[in-house]
């Protein structure tokens, strides 16, 4: 069997570069569609019932702080444990660690609520994992987020919050 490193992942899932950072490859996008009239107002058009994509970070690589429309459940894969940084609309903040050491505190699926700010980070050289969204993604419904904005609403995670966006 070939080592399973983070080039391993990228060339033999076909992963490209993603906006947020990191590498991913869209999966599954449902064929049928939820209507416009029954999804919630924050919702501008139809929707698949749901997507999944395969996502890779590296060390010293992050998933800049971005908020979606929707639920995403993270799954992990292979490579080391993950964190994964929740801020959510009222300002609390959690920090998940994805992973299959139950024991120390990892889990191997975390959900982040719609509407909740959220980056990751791998603890490792790598983390493959795989995100799941429901109603299914679309970039409509993806912010990424500004570092004024996010830091004049939630002063007291200034620090984490300017380590974790770009730009």
């Amino acid at each position: 069997m070939p080592t399973r490193d983070s080039s391993y992942w990228i060339q033999n899932l076909n992963l490209q570069a993603h906006p947020e950072g990191g590498w991913f490859k869209e999966t599954y996008r449902s064929k049928e569609t939820i209507d416009k009239e029954a999804l919630p107002e924050r919702f501008p058009g139809n929707r698949n019932f749901s997507t999944a994509i395969y996502y890779l970070l590296e060390k010293g690589n992050f998933s800049a702080l971005h908020r979606i429309k929707s639920d995403e459940l993270w799954h992990f894969y292979d490579g080391e444990n993950l964190e994964i940084i929740e801020i959510t609309p009222s300002g609390e903040l959690t920090k998940h660690i994805l992973g299959l050491d139950i024991d120390a505190g990892t889990l191997p699926q975390i959900t982040i609520p719609a509407g909740s700010w959220f980056a990751a980070r791998p603890l490792g050289s790598y983390t493959l994992a795989g995100c799941t969204v429901s109603p299914g993604f679309d970039f409509n419904d993806f912010e990424m987020a500004s570092i004024n904005e996010l830091t004049s609403k939630f002063p007291q995670h200034k620090v984490l919050i300017e380590k974790m966006c770009r730009g």
